[in-house]
């Protein structure tokens, strides 16, 4: 009988994998050209849920002659496998290269797709502090409860090919890019793309467009410098890490900016003043932010994280 038994076991082992690996999503991934190059997927507004089966966040892509450039792969490997199957409808040039914007789970866990295909990976060298930390693994174990069967058991972190320093241009198929290090901000690898000749950013979570932004424990002093330099790049098209494709790039970043300088305003106030957190949450007007997608499940959390920093500025400041 132990034969058996055991040919029962991998039998179900071999049927469960299977399973894993032909997951497939409902939601539409639908690529929108912006430019004669560029493209990208917009994903729904909240957060990650399996109503929306971890599709809350962009992505890019920029085809070329000699190739296709990709920026960031989504909240899940089943995404990604859609998002490269909306490429191939596009073009057959091969999948070249994989910019991360930053390490977090809505745009890196897709990443594992695009390297079976032989894409390399390029992120800025502080990523790596987050692949080493807790947080990840405790993020990833999360997932794979609450995105279930989207994220699961073969679902990985994966590190770059190429760890970068900061500043970097290269060429590809005649297109000229730019990735430029702006971080420590949204997170402390925070790197955005430029595609010259088509005038396309895209900017990852540096800016949130129609939803509340997830601050969690971001520099947002550094932040709203870091905005300002993305204006000085004059785009003619910005594509936000979450939410619609902007052709007004200044005003637009408006949003993501003004929700920081009130959270600092806000906090900033209570912290000076050592008015408990609850209480200066509590008595705070967020009637300008409250529709929005995302806030019950950011907002609370951005703002004790504000509170906590501008603690610690005040007393630097001393």
């Amino acid at each position: 009988m132990q034969p058996f038994f055991a040919f029962l076991l991998f039998l179900f082992m071999s049927t469960a994998a299977s399973a894993s690996d032909e997951t497939t999503v409902t939601v539409k991934v639908k690529p929108i050209k912006l430019s004669p190059h560029a493209y990208y997927v917009q994903g729904l507004a909240g957060a990650a849920s399996s109503a929306n089966q971890g599709f809350m966040s962009n992505a890019g892509f920029v085809v070329t002659s000699d190739g296709v450039v990709v920026f960031d792969t989504l909240g899940s490997p089943p995404l990604a496998a859609e998002m490269i199957r909306q490429i191939r409808k596009i073009t057959r040039q091969p999948i070249r290269r994989v910019i991360v914007s930053h390490y977090h789970a809505d745009h890196i866990y897709g990443l594992q797709a695009f390297k079976a295909l032989g894409a390399e990976i390029w992120a800025h060298r502080r990523g790596q502090e987050y692949l080493a930390s807790d947080e990840a693994q405790l993020r990833l174990a999360q997932r794979r409860e609450t995105l279930f069967p989207w994220v699961d058991e073969t679902t990985r972190l994966l590190p770059a090919d190429k760890w970068l320093e900061g500043e970097m241009r290269f060429e590809m198929g005649g297109l000229h890019f730019e990735l430029a290090y702006v971080g420590p901000a949204h997170s402390p690898e925070d790197m955005v793309m430029l595609v010259k000749e088509d005038g396309v950013l895209y900017s990852g979570d540096m800016v949130f467009k129609g939803r509340v932004p997830y601050v969690g424990n971001a520099d947002s002093k550094a932040w709203l410098e870091a905005l300002d330099r993305l204006i000085k790049l004059k785009p003619k098209i910005m594509v936000p890490g979450h939410g619609k494709a902007s052709t007004n790039a200044a005003a637009d970043l408006v949003f993501t900016r003004d929700y920081l300088l009130y959270l600092r305003n806000t906090m900033g106030k209570a912290a000076a003043n050592m008015e408990p957190f609850e209480e200066a949450y509590a008595k705070t007007s967020w009637k300008e932010f409250e529709h929005l997608p995302a806030f019950q499940a950011a907002n609370r959390v951005n703002a004790y994280n504000t509170y906590l920093l501008m603690e610690n500025e005040g007393m630097q400041a001393k």
